[in-house]
Formats: C-alpha cells, structure tokens, sequence
C-alpha cells in the first residue's frame, strides 16, 4: 500500500460514507473510459525492489529510518517492517539500451545505499525472503514507524478477529500464528510496471495472468520462511496467509482473500475495479474531500482517491494502476509476481523476460488465453511457486492442435517462451545485444536447471552434510548468498560447494 495515510478511528457511518465514495469513483472511471480521457502510449517501464537489512552475521537487522536518514534519498523509501525499505527506479521507454541502463542505475544506487547502510552496521540483501527471519522476529514491535503500517496492522487484525494463522506444508510443514502482519513483511519482492492504453490493456493484463507460472518458476528465490524449507517461491503463499482477513468460517464459505490471483480473464480494466468494488469491504474507509462527479463535469481529472487506495489493499499479483500525472490520467499493469534479487542481472534479466513476453503473449494473432481456462494458468502460477525451475505446466499445444499438454517448465520456456520474449523485446525496439544478453540469463538457468531458490535450497543441504546444524547452515548460506550477490554473476553460475 503506497498512499500515504494518517492513523485515525473509524465511526459507524465511515464505511457506509466510504462505499457511495468507491461507486462515484467507478462511474467516473467508467466515464473517463467512454470518453477516451486517457494518455497515449509512452512505452514507458518503471521498476520497485523491495529489500532487506542484516546484519554482518546475516540476522535481520531492524533499523530502516536509520539507513534511510544515511541514504537520504527520495528513491528510498520506508516499507512495512524495520527489517525492510524499497528503492524506486524512475520510469524508462521501453526502447534501445534500456535495459542496460537499468542494471546500471541498479548497480549505482544499490552499491551506494549499502555504503550507506554499512555506516550504521547493516547490509542490504535482495533476496524473496531473508531465510534467517525466525518466528520471534513476528512482532508488532517491528513495524515500521509509519501510521499507515500501524493503522493497516490493526485493521487485519480487526476485521480477521483473531490471530493470523500461517499454516504452509512444503518440503516441510509451518504451522504458528502471529499477533501482526509482520509476517507480511518477510515477503519482498519485484514489482513491473507497464503503461498501457485502456483499448490494450485487457490483452496486457490477460497475457500476465498466462505468463505467471512460467515467469515464477524461473525466477523462485524464496524457498525458506521462518528457518523451514517451503515452497520455492514461498512467498505468495505466505503473503495470503499474512493479509488474510476472513477468519476460517469465511475461508470455508469460498469468500476472497485479499491477496488474489483473480478468477477470470478480463474486458477492461474497468473488470478488476468493480471487482474490487463489489467483493472486497474497505479496509481503510478514508474519505478525500475531492467530488469525482464533479471534477469531470466541470472538465478536470480526478484522482478516485478512495478508488486507488482500495486497489492498493487489494493484493493481486497483477494488479491494475489507475494513476494521474500532469493533470492526465493512465493505465497501468502492475506485476508483483516477482521475488527480489539474487543479482542485479538476474533483476533485469527476469524484466527483459517479463516485459519481451507479455508483449508477444499479448499481440498474438491466437491468444493464448482463448485456449486456456483460466483456472490452469491459477494452477500454473501455483505449480510454479511450489516446485520452482522443476514445475511441470498445462500448456496449450503448439501449432494448430487443440488442448493443453503438460510440460517441464524449463522445455516450455527455453522452446517456446523465449523466442517469444524476444521477439517482443524485437517489438519494443530492444537492442540486440541486450535482449540476447539478459534473455541469455533465463536460458542459462534452464540449461542447469538453476535459480535463486534452487541454490539455496542446494547449498543449504551441501552445508548439512558438511556437518552444520540447521541454524548454522542457514546463516552460512545467507552469508554466501549476500557475497555472491555483490559479485554481480548470474545466480545459475554460482557454485554450491564454494564454501568447502
């Protein structure tokens, strides 16, 4: 949840004051959309990471005002837990060396804040989640110092009831329970934007939803919670069960969670807000003062501030952004599907592979989600973050034939996906170099079966066997993940028995 808000109490009448402010908001959505109001396409890319804070032995350290305060830096900003910040990369055209100039911008501002951060005793890691948080570090007391972290934090909790249950069978099982949505906070991730028309951004949004399982399944790098080996990407899963509002009653009765994956390819993005609108209570019925009828009857733009900030407290891992700049509304697609890290080239080799495919998924004279229910590319994208770069996927059959095959995800992507990224890369304007180049890296993961999760997984057990008990042997791992890490090499070229 991006928007900055005050802590306040609520009275009886704000939700109800709360909803007729949502549904003005969707009939001026609905109007700024009949009326073509929206900004031309741009092209333009934008890029979120959020990170992590340790300490020299790898252990979560909680002090991200005091690492911001050294960076002092608007691009850095506070995220839910002290253990947490995010940086935001300013928006790109989608054109020429761009991805180059990402992954530099990234190296800069990444190196420089953890010199920053080194000044008072910490490490910025990127990792899905940072495998030497334990349960103890659950806390409220954690919670980053914003009003609007402790305000969401009481609202959960509020309109759960009871405790957060985290329950979680893996490789092996989680079962605790947290008094906070701290446990949200272990989760950071990757976050893609895409600029989109309202006339494209059905098909954007569609062939993000097809791309999810094969996308997570290459990019997995969150096979650890709270010191148990999970899912490969766990993360998903975990951030569910952190925001979960519906007590187990209405789990049972089939009610939505707040984190979601959706249920059915869309129209328009109208679909995903009256989605929202219609299914999900306000979980922060703030009132802006701003009329939105009336902002476009006298010729203006309105912001649909309680619009946006629903959207932001519902979690789809594509979530539709609704945004004004320069007095001129637009679209966005945001793609939060994504662990962090291992590597700035993995970061950017997993955008080149997002942004080059979604493209050609999403121009394809046979949509891929016209030959699809939607429910297999729900069960690809949960596939995906169990069994990482080793998932096996439904995919329509190639050529002209009919029905879905299964597949191992690394066949699907290095035959089929891949080509097709780059020739969306191709479509973009990408050039050559750097679309062989980052796609190269995605190439290199399926050839040694290798991702983030994988070597953690691998390296954590290597470490067993050389006799560290399971505490050790996390904390050596997270220590070799974090000196790999700064070395820049793909994370499919790093040894696992490096440390003998």
């Amino acid at each position: 949840m991006g928007e900055k808000v005050v802590a306040t109490r609520f009275d009886l009448s704000d939700r109800q004051r709360y909803r007729r402010k949502l549904r003005e908001c969707l009939m001026g959505l609905e109007r700024l959309l009949e009326e073509k109001r929206f900004e031309r396409p741009r092209n333009l890319l934008g890029l979120e990471l959020e990170l992590n804070l340790t300490d020299s032995d790898g252990l979560p350290r909680m002090m991200n005002d005091a690492v911001l305060d050294r960076i002092a830096s608007r691009d850095f900003q506070t995220e839910l837990a002290q253990f947490n910040i995010e940086v935001n990369i300013p928006p790109h055209e989608l054109s020429g060396r761009v991805l180059d100039r990402l992954a530099e911008e990234l190296r800069t501002g990444l190196g420089y804040a953890d010199r920053k951060a080194r000044e008072v005793g910490a490490h910025i890691v990127m990792v899905g989640i940072l495998p030497t948080l334990g349960v103890h570090d659950l806390v409220s007391g954690n919670l980053s110092s914003d009003d609007r972290y402790t305000m969401l934090n009481e609202r959960v909790l509020a309109a759960r009831g009871e405790e957060i249950r985290l329950d979680i069978s893996g490789v092996e099982q989680l079962h605790c329970s947290s008094a906070s949505i701290v446990p949200e906070a272990a989760c950071t991730s990757m976050q893609m934007h895409l600029q989109v028309t309202p006339a494209r951004f059905s098909e954007v949004w569609n062939a993000a939803q097809v791309v999810a399982g094969p996308q997570i399944a290459m990019g997995a790098n969150s096979p650890f919670a709270f010191g148990l080996e999970l899912w490969r990407e766990t993360r998903p899963v975990l951030f569910q069960q952190a925001t979960d509002t519906r007590p187990e009653e209405l789990q049972l009765q089939g009610v939505r969670p707040l984190t979601w994956f959706g249920e059915r390819w869309v129209n328009s993005a109208y679909d995903l807000f009256e989605e929202n609108v219609r299914y999900f209570p306000a979980l922060l019925p703030i009132c802006a003062v701003e009329d939105p009828l009336r902002v476009l009857d006298s010729g203006g733009v309105p912001e649909l501030n309680e619009l946006t900030l629903q959207n932001g407290t519902i979690y789809r891992w594509n979530r539709p952004v609704y945004a004004v700049a320069d007095g001129i509304p637009h679209l966005r697609v945001e793609n939060r599907i994504m662990p962090a890290g291992p590597t700035v080239a993995d970061v950017v080799a997993n955008a080149a592979f997002y942004y080059g495919l979604v493209r050609a998924v999403a121009e394809a004279p046979r949509p891929l989600w016209t030959r699809m229910p939607f429910d297999v590319a729900a069960a690809n994208f949960e596939a995906g973050c169990r069994d990482g770069i080793n998932a096996v996927l439904r995919w329509p059959r190639s050529g002209r034939g009919s029905g879905l095959v299964e597949i191992p995800a690394i066949d699907l992507v290095r035959d089929e996906l891949l080509p097709l990224a780059a020739s969306g890369l191709d479509s973009w304007g990408i050039e050559p170099v750097d679309r062989d180049h980052y796609l190269g890296v995605i190439e290199g993961r399926c050839r040694r079966r290798m991702n983030g999760a994988q070597w953690q997984s691998e390296t954590f057990h290597h470490n067993l066997e050389r006799g560290l008990g399971r505490q050790p042997a996390l904390v050596a791992m997270t220590l070799r993940y974090v000196e790999l890490m700064h070395s820049g090499i793909p994370v499919h070229q790093w040894p696992v028995d490096a440390m003998d």
